[in-house]
């Protein structure tokens, strides 16, 4: 079996601009982006947050940051860029791993709004 760098996408909303919304959205989908696809985070290449400009409470590397193993996970924080009538209060993630699984096989996770970014490759997993 031959492992390849993947990438992994991920995207959820917010309701309201706040460290609290932002922590628990964060944890939320990267939580299901590892469950569905078996990431160890050992495993992890790195990770890209990018957030909508009305997103501005707190970075979610932040909270990626304290959950166990991603002590050393390179992440980095990036605004979206600006696109009349595109979805508000979103969180994107790029998590770039090493994995076995071939592309076809990779389960992207879009929660709550965001769902509607990539209805065609969202996984049974994308719920709320």
């Amino acid at each position: 079996m031959s492992w390849q760098v993947r990438g992994v996408r991920g995207a959820t909303t917010i309701e309201e601009n706040t460290v609290e919304a932002i922590e628990e959205a964060t944890i939320e989908v990267i939580t299901l982006m590892e469950t569905a696809n078996g990431i160890d985070p050992i495993d992890i290449v790195s990770v890209i947050f990018s957030v909508t400009p009305d997103i501005d409470a707190a970075f979610p590397a932040r909270f990626a940051r304290t959950r166990q193993g991603w002590e050393y996970v390179p992440l980095l924080d990036v605004q979206h860029m600006v696109v009349e009538g595109s979805l508000s209060q979103c969180i994107r993630v790029l998590m770039q791993v090493n994995t076995p699984l071939l592309q076809h096989q990779i389960q992207h996770i879009y929660l709550r709004r965001a769902r509607v970014l990539r209805p065609d490759i969202e996984s049974p997993h994308g719920v709320g």
